[in-house]
């Protein structure tokens, strides 16, 4: 068995395929960037990663045993050993750096950022991909090939790093896409046994005064210190004293969601949403605009429905 392997890498390794109002005062902000992304991580998409992760680590192995066979065929010369250190080198190296794209893809999850963001930041997240992967498989193998008496020839970086880099642009691209599909899988909420039909009216208690409410003229309710303030479509504004929680649990069977701390919104009176920037939006209610924050997916997912 040769100890210089470096004309033949090329040649016989093959490619890792997986390798009314619009900010409200006491509005409180989140952390951005991927730090923000990760505080905000729930159990449901952790489990999610998780099962990606494993089946990336299956892909990774399958593909390693399928390239040691394809180096025995095309070089039958080289041994065995040589094939083994290869691909198990590259896909232990990649089993630690799936953690890359599971970033990216919970980041693009969370975020929604447009092309002409992501783009950029997920070439400089490969680039790094790549950097590692080639750094960490190379220095395995040499260690592998000393501890065997025997040498490791990397080849040209000039050409190396190219052929690799196109290889891990592949590794990468598939792993951030099942990360992805596995956290907008694990968003949709399963389907629920349907509740006892509710009244369609509700009860507002305006002091002394009891008002009954079409629910469907409920627009949406806001936060008035120790009183909930209820939008109907007439432009009545009555108070109730009550928590916007307690409101919540009276409107939660008519489908109304929290969209914001100090809103709470009936989604089947939505007239429109307008983008405002760093995952928040303005949601329309014919004249009315009532924020919805970033920390509610649910309300923007049960308003698209």
């Amino acid at each position: 068995m040769k100890g210089d392997a470096g004309d033949l890498n090329r040649a016989v390794h093959s490619g890792q395929a997986l390798g009314d109002q619009r900010a409200l005062a006491g509005t409180t902000g989140e952390p951005s960037g991927l730090k923000g992304v990760l505080s905000g991580m729930t159990g449901e998409e952790w489990r999610q990663l998780r099962r990606a992760w494993l089946l990336g680590l299956a892909i990774v192995a399958m593909i390693a045993f399928i390239n040691i066979l394809t180096i025995q065929h095309d070089a039958p010369e080289l041994g065995l050993v040589s094939p083994v250190i290869w691909e198990t080198s590259s896909a232990l190296v990649i089993f630690g750096l799936l953690g890359i794209p599971a970033g990216m893809a919970l980041w693009m999850i969370r975020k929604q950022p447009r092309w002409r963001v992501a783009a950029p930041v997920h070439l400089v997240a490969v680039l790094i991909y790549s950097a590692l992967h080639v750094a960490g498989f190379v220095a395995l193998r040499i260690w592998a090939h000393a501890s065997l008496g025997q040498r490791y020839h990397f080849g040209p970086l000039s050409t190396e790093f190219p052929y690799e880099f196109r290889k891990d642009i592949m590794s990468y691209g598939l792993a951030t896409i099942i990360f992805w599909l596995a956290l907008r899988r694990g968003g949709q909420k399963p389907t629920e046994a349907p509740a006892p039909a509710a009244p369609a009216t509700f009860d507002i208690h305006d002091g002394a005064r009891m008002i009954r409410a079409s629910v469907s003229e409920i627009l949406a309710v806001r936060s008035a210190g120790n009183y909930a303030e209820f939008v109907l479509a007439d432009g009545r504004r009555p108070l109730t004293r009550a928590s916007l929680g307690a409101v919540l649990e009276g409107l939660a069977p008519h489908g109304f969601v929290r969209s914001h701390k100090s809103w709470l919104v009936n989604p089947a009176r939505v007239t429109g949403l307008r983008p405002e920037g760093s995952g928040d939006f303005a949601i329309e209610l014919g004249d009315l605009e009532v924020p919805l924050s970033r920390r509610f997916p649910d309300a923007l997912a049960a308003i698209r429905r």
